[in-house]
């Protein structure tokens, strides 16, 4: 007896989420022949037309549409199944996939990870760097269990709570005396790239002081940044988890400021996500975490 193939469903269900084959094929890591292949196969298996042809792209049928309906309730039914499984043993096991931002992932990670696999070393926990948005849609098409952005953040079903608030810092090679945006306004600013939830919270900072300012450099990473502003080629405003260690900081000096700054780091997860206990471990770790400033 021929049954539902879940791996189709799901490509099925990205198809239809992304409006085009081609979509499906970059986030899955296959060709865009094989999307078409799994998508056909579970058109066979049930016997209709589940995509038509637009002049845009694609769309699901009225046949598809009810299957899409069905598909989120039988993806939940299966993750309740495993949970179920899960929750007859004891051990913290199994495997979360998580999606950061790349300052997370190189300074707020690698010691928290080290704790799960040393507590739980049945527990794999797989880290994808991104930005919010593209971590949020990841979260949202469950490609990612779980995702760890700079708040705020949005998407369709998903389930957001802050877990960890960090204090974001002035480094320069010189110490200075006034770290107000009056202060700093005309001095050589090194900043994150346009676009980027940490340059628009930097922004947001000096506006709300009636000012605007025009960074002398815009990188795309933080080491680049620091190594730039040790240089003595201008001062940078960056997470404090960035220099909170001593071989982090060397060359530079770090100081809070006026009026301070800081971000809320969340989680997010889609609403209908069981949480298993590798990720409520993760969670809890975060929020335990040295680094969270109290509000």
């Amino acid at each position: 007896m021929m049954t539902l193939n879940l791996g189709y469903l799901a490509t099925f269900r990205l198809v239809a989420q992304r409006g085009s084959f081609s979509a499906a094929a970059d986030v899955l890591g296959i060709s865009q022949p094989a999307v078409s292949l799994q998508v056909r196969q579970l058109e066979q298996f049930l016997q209709t037309r589940l995509i038509e042809r637009t002049g845009r792209g694609v769309k699901a049928t009225a046949a598809g549409m009810a299957l899409l309906l069905h598909g989120e309730r039988i993806e939940q039914a299966v993750n309740e199944a495993v949970q179920s499984v899960n929750d007859c043993s004891q051990n913290v096991s199994g495997t979360v996939s998580l999606g950061t931002g790349a300052t997370a992932c190189i300074h707020l990670l690698p010691p928290l990870l080290q704790q799960l696999r040393e507590r739980y070393p049945m527990l794999v926990v797989g880290v994808t760097t991104g930005n919010t948005q593209d971590i949020a849609r990841a979260v949202e098409e469950n490609r990612l269990d779980m995702g760890l952005v700079t708040l705020p953040a949005s998407g369709r079903g998903l389930d957001i709570t802050a877990v960890l608030r960090e204090e974001f810092v002035f480094i320069s090679a010189s110490a200075q005396a006034e770290l107000s945006p009056e202060a700093l306004q005309n001095l050589p600013l090194i900043a994150f790239e346009a676009g980027s939830g940490t340059r628009t919270l930097i922004d947001g900072w000096f506006q709300q002081a009636g000012l605007q300012v025009t960074p002398v450099m815009q990188l795309g990473s933080i080491e680049a940044i620091k190594r730039m502003v040790a240089a003595g080629l201008g001062y940078s405003i960056i997470p404090r988890m960035a220099v909170a260690r001593r071989y982090d900081s060397e060359g530079l000096h770090v100081q809070s400021l006026s009026p301070l700054l800081y971000r809320q780091l969340g989680v997010v997860l889609r609403q209908d996500k069981i949480r298993s206990k590798g990720i409520t471990e993760v969670i809890r770790l975060l929020q335990q975490h040295e680094w969270n400033t109290p509000l």
